[in-house]
């Protein structure tokens, strides 16, 4: 008999493949990233002790080996089994990890380890209700699917969501302070702006932003 791991995991595993079928069909640019760098970096208590929210960010891109780092940080696969950085609720993944950049908007793949462009379009302005967002260089913006989650009603799905999306964020402020970088979770979205610019489907909606950069000193 299949267990509820199983199933869910059959369940995600069918929807990422669709998924990039879907960006096959429109030749969608794809950033492969480097492999992640699993060692180093401050100890756990120093990168707590040093962890807290920036708002002053220099325009400077993240290298490609900070965004790989980062992203799998944030929401990467560490096991065989697929199974990923953070827990998440029973077991069925809900969340995607969107990253606006200046060169448009991106949905990171943690199966591939890979962005695939989701728009051409610099979208950062957007993501937030605060200057800096505009400018900075990347904004990570977590989208749930709603029509993942059966056993819920609608009025709590974003509850749960959310939860999901604090772990992940959780990661990212690790990462960030253990590696000298900045970045601050943020509730203050425009959510319907927001969801429109990216152009989601169906019951997909926006839990947060958080901005990540290199700190103005």
């Amino acid at each position: 008999m299949m267990t509820r791991r199983e199933a869910n995991a059959g369940m995600v595993s069918s929807a990422l493949m669709a998924s990039s079928h879907g960006f096959a069909r429109a030749e969608t640019a794809v950033m492969k990233l480097p492999p992640p760098r699993t060692d180093g970096g401050k100890p756990l208590m120093q990168a707590l002790k040093l962890r807290h929210s920036t708002r002053a960010y220099v325009e400077r891109a993240l290298a490609p080996q900070v965004l790989s780092d980062l992203l799998w940080a944030a929401f990467g696969v560490n096991r065989p089994s697929g199974d990923r950085t953070v827990p998440y609720w029973r077991h069925i993944m809900v969340i995607d990890v969107y990253a606006a950049m200046a060169d448009g908007l991106w949905v990171y793949d943690p199966q591939a380890h890979a962005l695939q462009q989701h728009l051409a379009t610099d979208i950062r302005a957007v993501t937030g209700q605060q200057d800096f967002v505009a400018t900075a260089p990347l904004n990570l913006i977590y989208v749930a699917h709603g029509e993942r989650m059966h056993d819920v009603s609608p009025e709590e799905r974003r509850l749960y969501a959310s939860v999901d999306t604090g772990f992940i964020g959780q990661n990212v402020y690790l990462y960030c302070a253990s590696e000298g970088l900045a970045s601050v979770f943020r509730a203050a979205v425009d959510y319907k702006k927001l969801e429109k610019a990216m152009q989601l489907d169906g019951e997909q909606f926006v839990t947060f932003a958080q901005t990540v950069g290199y700190p103005k000193s």
